[in-house]
């Protein structure tokens, strides 16, 4: 199990302490078992956004340590068996590069093993204030010499190829020679691509050595991929003392090697300073190995002349900004605040610096998705980096810039004659995904790149970037909507948007995704502000951009017209936006079988069209855009799709739960904040998806800072200024975090009397505060009242007008005859039936009973046996309730329906049985309902809302208008999916989600529970 603690580096090991208390500035873990080391490594990896180095120990060849370069990928053919225009041809993959973050150990001739001795005492460290990792083992050889070995290592935030590492061997009780081997290891390959996509990959090529030279002074490997042209030198030089001496350097047959030795005695030491520098092309730049190798000789020389402690420094230095600008701190919780200050670091060092790159999912923290760039970066990261280190957003809005011709070339692809179309996973620029449904088919990256660039510009001020490639990135990728969507008459005129992929991966290729519609809209009002903007205060620039990229003098108006015309349509029975034309007539999702991975996302278990055909959300999706995009959507809207899409997301992607945690602050829900916050918080550091060993998750990392900020302290952007609405949750005394904005820094203090606002940088700011304009000036504070926690309201429902009962154990006991069939049918196929299969087939339709039993059938059945089964048990089952009559209504049942008849209410029944109508002939209670809702009339059982929403439509009356009635889990579920209050009749502990639960329905009491109705309802929303 791991510990935290604080233990400097340069002390003697204490005893372990094991309630030592949390530096929020220092992840420290203790332990040794093997099966974790995989995880630390991508947690205690290092980089700068150009270089990535696992967190391995050097003396160990691990097979998942692995370095990495951004600049340096494989292109790899894409094969089809079937090859379609404008499938994308080839992938590209990041490649493990060589690697030098390896020094062996000797003692006299034994090479030291470290699974083959003791572990007495091991810790790692990650200390964010100078961004460096350090650990220190002592161990016991297995001839029972003891060591003490200290490791410390930065990759230079200031070098763009510089690795530096920090090693000392100290002897306990050991008198004898030592031998160091450090080495440059070109060893290690690709991981492969198993079953799962989302790990390894397939290469075609790689990097092979060019050439090679170990001497005293430098060794270096050079590498070259097969398909990709990019070539690079990997070099590495040292600095020792105690009593360590160079004694030769050799070519190995994976790479090359130094080797230094000296001579160790109980209490002394010996220390290695090995510094490594990356040099490398762009794609068949072509550059001589003579080149590259003199760029990495002049990266070592001058960390040579600093020595390792100035580049420590140096590290510090660079880092201090970024927590200046941050400004974290949360008393009451320093686990959090270690955690949030951890994902940051992560996403700092992993963001590119060059405008050569983006930040890629996993960072360069693993090889985990191929080390592909997707939408995440601006959705996710850009927004933290803009009010934290716009130099890196500017950065990688830069890089879309660099690759806006692969966009162009993609949308020709798709046969878009004009425009461009991101990809939507890449490196190089082009599109890397052979699955286009959820590929090529997100059309909606283009709406995040261009909310990021208006993003950035706002916080920025950063006029100049809009002229220079801005605009021309919004101009060209709005052309897209109006490529893909058209003026619908059967919609009223609106602009409809076909065919596309939204963020929820688990619907594809459909029509008016919500997410998209809201996003193009945005970016169809950026671009033609933009445009209208240019031409007024720029004309000449406008002028060139519209000649070089033939932009008419009406395009503008077209993108406005379609941006107000935009179709995004509110569901008329559930009040909610639908995610897509179709989401909401699909059934939802059955529950998977328990034997099934807990970690597993559903991708992995079911086949595509499966997933196409439920309502089933990978990922926010609609909650995203009213995130991103929804100012002008009320709280209350915003609750009842939360509450509605909450229920149908499964969060099998990382990026979900902060989406989920911000809406959750916005609408009230205090709970599902904290919850969803500490899913994003800690999903890496707690292996929550199973997979951190392959890579952090950036967007999740991203995404914790965000529930802070956006969820927490309400940020959003309103007409072009920071708007904010701080909450305190429960669990904190107060908080703190800070803002850039444009020349202004904004520290941003929450607690119990309020909220303080402080200008540490700049000499004004205007912003909002609960939606409230507020100018602060330096040195005068601003405090202000909380926007408060307390859970919001659900909205008033509107008087009661309608009950829809259900039939089989509630008003009849008709389950024990449907047993009866069940089990006859079962015994006659020779299969199983017990209590337990009973239970499950409650609520459930014919069809879907049939589907449970034959669960434990030792062979299949087709389709016409099915029938044929089915049609048998209906014909046992028919022939029981012939016999039935009035006397078979359980006690109180005809007096609960005609209580609601005569309260002035509607009355319906909702049952799964075919044979409802003639059920309620034989009980004598058929002219009591105004309608009957039976399976022969829905195509989707319980849970599923259809058959209470098909009863409501019969009546006439809005959903939130009727009460259901119901004895079993499914059928709950199913009132409150329609939107409707759910009395449960039986056991409380079984029907603990109905709003309000009755021992049987002779306690049905019409008074009593319309009182209650919205008390209980509100209690079952909060």
């Amino acid at each position: 199990m791991d510990h935290f603690a604080v233990v400097p580096l340069d002390t003697q090991v204490p005893a372990i302490d094991e309630k030592a208390a949390i530096d929020p500035w220092l992840l420290l873990r203790h332990g040794t078992d093997p099966a974790g080391f995989a995880q630390d490594e991508s947690l205690f990896a290092l980089a700068n956004g150009t270089l990535g180095v696992r967190g391995n120990l050097e003396e160990c060849d691990s097979p998942s340590q692995a370095t990495l370069l951004s600049a340096v990928w494989e292109r790899t053919p894409i094969d089809y068996h079937e090859r379609f225009p404008g499938f994308a041809s080839h992938t590209d993959t990041r490649i493990p590069v060589a690697d030098a973050a390896r020094i062996h150990l000797r003692l006299g001739d034994t090479p030291v093993r470290l699974d083959q001795g003791e572990w007495l005492h091991f810790e790692r460290a990650l200390d964010l204030r100078n961004g460096s990792y350090r650990r220190r083992l002592r161990w016991r050889s297995p001839e029972g010499a003891t060591l003490e070995i200290e490791a410390e290592r930065i990759v230079s935030l200031h070098d763009a190829g510089l690795l530096a590492i920090h090693y000392r061997v100290r002897s306990l009780d050991y008198a004898g020679p030592i031998t160091l081997e450090s080495s440059i290891s070109t060893a290690r390959e690709a991981a492969g691509q198993g079953f799962d996509p989302r790990i390894g990959s397939r290469i075609d090529g790689g990097l092979s050595t060019v050439d090679a030279c170990a001497e005293e002074d430098l060794a270096w490997v050079g590498q070259q991929t097969t398909h990709s042209g990019i070539g690079l030198v990997c070099a590495q030089r040292h600095q020792h003392a105690g009593d360590l001496q160079f004694r030769y350097a050799n070519l190995a047959p994976h790479g090359v090697l130094q080797v230094y030795e000296g001579m160790l005695a109980p209490g002394q030491a010996v220390t290695l300073d090995k510094y490594v520098a990356y040099a490398f092309t762009a794609p068949l730049a072509g550059d001589p190995q003579d080149s590259l190798l003199a760029r990495a000789r002049s990266q070592l020389d001058t960390a040579i002349a600093l020595g390792y402690p100035a580049l420590l420094a140096r590290q510090a230095q660079a880092l201090s900004a970024l927590w200046a600008r941050a400004d974290l701190a949360i008393d009451g919780d320093p686990a959090t605040e270690q955690a949030l200050r951890f994902n940051l670091f992560h996403v700092f060092q992993s963001s590119s610096r060059d405008s050569h790159g983006t930040a890629a999912a996993k960072g360069l923290t693993g090889e985990g998705y191929e080390g592909h760039y997707f939408w995440d970066a601006e959705v996710f990261m850009l927004p933290v980096l803009a009010t934290l280190a716009p130099q890196l957003a500017r950065a990688m809005l830069t890089w879309r810039f660099r690759t806006l011709d692969n966009a162009r070339r993609h949308a020709r692809e798709l046969n878009h004659p004009r425009g461009a179309l991101y990809a939507w996973r890449t490196i190089s620029g082009d599109e890397c995904s052979s699955y286009f449904p959820s590929g090529s088919a997100q059309y909606h990256i283009n709406a995040a790149v261009a909310w990021a660039i208006r993003l950035y510009v706002d916080a920025s001020g950063d006029d100049a970037f809009l002229l220079e490639c801005g605009a021309e990135m919004l101009f060209e990728t709005a052309r897209i909507w109006l490529e893909i969507g058209h003026f619908s008459a059967r919609h009223g005129n609106a602009f409809c948007i076909r065919e596309v992929t939204g963020p929820d991966e688990y619907s594809a290729l459909v029509d008016n995704n919500h997410y998209t519609n809201r996003l193009a809209q945005r970016h169809l009002h950026d671009a033609a502000a933009v445009a209208d903007w240019m031409a007024l205060a720029h004309p000449a620039e406008h002028a060139a951009l519209a000649e070089r990229i033939e932009l008419r003098a009406d395009e503008s108006t077209e993108w406005r017209r379609a941006a107000r015309a935009m179709h995004l349509p509110v569901d008329p029975a559930l009040d909610i936006f639908p995610q897509d034309d179709g989401f909401l007539d699909k059934p939802r999702m059955p529950a998977m079988p328990a034997t099934a991975p807990s970690r597993q996302p559903l991708l992995l278990r079911l086949h595509p069209l499966t997933l196409y055909r439920h309502q089933v959300c990978k990922q926010a999706d609609t909650l995203l855009a009213l995130m991103l995009a929804g100012e002008q959507v009320d709280v209350a809207a915003k609750r009842r799709n939360f509450d509605y899409y909450e229920g149908v997301t499964v969060h099998d992607s990382t990026l979900s739960a902060s989406t989920f945690a911000v809406m959750a602050a916005e609408v009230g829900h205090a709970e599902k904040t904290h919850r969803y916050f500490m899913d994003t918080l800690r999903v890496d550091l707690d292996d929550l998806h199973g997979n951190a060993a392959h890579g952090l998750h950036m967007a999740a990392m991203a995404g914790s800072w965000l529930a802070l900020t956006w969820g927490y302290g309400g940020l959003r952007v309103h007409g072009g200024l920071p708007a904010l609405a701080p909450k305190l949750p429960a669990a904190w005394r107060s908080y703190r975090f800070g803002l850039r904005w444009r020349d202004a820094h904004l520290r941003i203090e929450v607690d119990g009397a309020g909220v303080l606002y402080t200008l540490t940088e700049g000499s004004a700011l205007t912003f909002l505060h609960d939606g409230l304009p507020q100018r602060l000036h330096a040195g005068q504070p601003l405090r202000l009242p909380c926007v408060g926690f307390a859970e919001a309201e659900p909205a008033p429902l509107p008087p009661l007008k309608a009950v829809i009962f259900d039939l089989d154990g509630v008003i009849a006991d008709t389950a024990v005859v449907h047993h009866a069939a069940w089990k006859r049918l079962a015994e006659e196929i020779g299969v199983p039936f017990d209590e337990a299969t009973g239970e499950r087939m409650k609520g459930v339709d014919r069809r879907g009973s049939l589907e449970i039993l034959l669960q434990a059938a030792t062979r299949s059945f087709t389709e016409d046996e099915k029938h044929a089964l089915a049609a048998h048990k209906n014909d046992y089952y028919r022939a029981q309730i012939e016999r039935f009559g009035p006397q078979d209504l359980l006690p109180g049942a005809r007096s609960a329906i005609e209580q609601v008849r005569q309260a002035g209410l509607k009355v319906a029944l909702a049952s799964a049985s075919r044979n409802a109508g003639l059920l309620l002939e034989r009980l004598g209670i058929a002219d009591l309902f105004d309608v009957v809702v039976d399976a022969n009339r829905i195509s989707r059982s319980k849970p599923d809302p259809e058959i209470f929403l098909a009863a409501a439509s019969a009546l006439g009356v809005a959903p939130n208008e009727c009460m259901g009635v119901e004895d079993a889990v499914a059928g709950i579920a199913s009132i409150h999916a329609a939107g409707m209050a759910a009395v449960g009749i039986g056991q409380a502990s079984a029907l603990a989600e109905a709003d309000l639960v009755l021992p049987d329905i002779a306690a049905f009491d019409i008074q009593m529970v319309t009182t209650n109705r919205t008390a209980n309802r509100r209690k079952h929303a909060a």
